[in-house]
């Protein structure tokens, strides 16, 4: 497969860094960031790299020449005239197959093999990676499907299917944090279906393109938009800030640590009174409210080693007393008050079951032994097949006894019983564990 690399940008918002320099050439300890672009892709197979260069381009033909030196075929497209984020891949020749695109100002460290094969599953027009962040409040939120439980005991079925796409300026309420990382695989189907059907939008000049205004967005009715979601390194470093995050993550081991080749470690957060003040049993996002300190723990572990990874009981499914949409409303809470105070969770599980029978309004489909109710270590073990995790090398943490077991039969390197509803009780157990 070929990867595109949009490599034109001006970095305004990075000038005070380096501004003599095309965006993706600002070194970041020593290397340009988009050396390390094609390192990764190397690393993983993708050795036929096109390079759309604009703004200072001559400086990134005179780094990079033809690539053989870094192990590579480069070849250069070069816009006359900005062209948006997108409006190159109208104008080139020769996208026959379906190729990676990736903006050229990210830092990044990622397994494309497995984003390669979620993308040929799908059958896809367009595969997004999407992920987390620590400021989804100014990034476009996008929705995926979820069908209902197709199967008796089952859960909603996440098609991964784009449904909606939410722009950091549109009116949202709660919203799940899944952002959407800049990296993504094209099929030329969707190329030729934009080039029929483009209304330009700027008519001072009708080649300029936005990849995700002009050619994904709109496409979401199609079906043919997939959302990847990953847990690994990939941050814009386009502000001075961001910029000096992404060096010292860099320095740190971070960076290579989070591609999922290598083995993951989590800290396991229960839910109910220890991210959330637990009221009995919640049925409404309303009367969600955050422990105080949790956002501060949660934050902490995202900028350590670690991956925060919510494992709870939910058996007010089980009981009838809460739908599944409205269990989705919750968590969409949590991720979004959270998110207001630049903390994210990597994944949220959850079992439905309840085994005890016998209660007005109950579902019996959900009233059954499971393996992943806690304290067994089901949800545990989904995680850590998903992501990779070593749980010898993670940790749970809860306020009950069951937590504390399913941790333990999960064989987690450590678990800890924090008290129940007390503020700062997470934040001193993570800073603990941090220190």
């Amino acid at each position: 497969m070929k990867a595109i690399i949009m490599a034109g940008g001006r970095g305004t918002r990075i000038a005070s860094v380096a501004s003599d320099v095309p965006k993706p050439m600002i070194r970041v300890c020593g290397k340009p960031i988009l050396e390390y672009q094609i390192e990764n892709l190397r690393h993983c197979g993708l050795t036929e790299i096109t390079l759309v260069i604009g703004h200072l381009g001559h400086v990134i033909k005179e780094h990079f020449g033809d690539g053989a030196q870094f192990g590579v075929n480069i070849s250069y497209y070069e816009e006359l005239s900005p062209l948006g984020t997108a409006g190159a891949l109208l104008k080139m020749n020769g996208l026959s197959e379906d190729f990676v695109l990736m903006c050229g100002d990210l830092m990044m460290d990622v397994d494309f093999e497995r984003f390669i094969t979620f993308h040929n599953e799908s059958e896809a027009w367009a595969s997004l990676m999407v992920h987390p962040n620590d400021h989804p409040f100014d990034s476009s939120i996008i929705v995926t499907e979820t069908l209902d439980p197709q199967r008796a005991g089952g859960f909603p079925i996440e098609t991964h299917r784009v449904t909606k796409w939410i722009n950091k300026e549109d009116k949202r309420m709660v919203y799940r944090n899944l952002v959407n990382a800049g990296v993504e695989i094209i099929s030329p189907k969707l190329i030729e279906h934009v080039r029929q059907n483009f209304v330009p939008r700027h008519p001072e000049n009708p080649d300029k393109v936005d990849l995700d205004r002009d050619m994904l967005k709109p496409n979401i009715a199609s079906g043919k938009i997939f959302a990847y979601h990953t847990t690994e390194y990939i941050k814009d470093m386009g502000t001075p800030e961001r910029f000096h995050e992404v060096e010292r993550d860099l320095l740190s081991g971070k960076i290579n640590a989070r591609n999922l080749e290598r083995r993951q470690k989590a800290v396991f957060l229960d839910r109910d009174g220890t991210i959330n003040i637990e009221k009995g049993f919640l049925t409404d996002a309303e009367d969600f409210e955050l422990i105080d300190g949790a956002a501060k723990a949660i934050r902490m572990i995202n900028q350590s080693e670690y991956l925060a990874v919510v494992c709870t009981n939910q058996p007010v499914i089980a009981r009838g007393e809460c739908t599944f949409d409205k269990l989705r409303e919750i968590h969409d809470k949590m991720e979004t008050l959270l998110g207001q105070e630049g903390a994210y969770l990597d994944a949220i599980y959850y079992c439905p079951h309840h085994p005890d029978k016998g209660f007005e309004g109950e579902r019996p489909e959900y009233k059954i032994d499971c393996d992943c109710r806690k304290p067994n270590d089901g949800l545990l073990r989904k995680a850590a097949a998903d992501f990779n995790i070593d749980l010898s090398e993670s940790i749970m943490i809860g306020d009950r006894e069951k937590d504390i077991e399913a941790g333990e039969r999960a064989g987690c390197k450590l678990s800890l019983l924090i008290g129940r509803n007390e503020p700062g009780a997470l934040l001193n157990a993570i800073m603990e564990i941090l220190k």
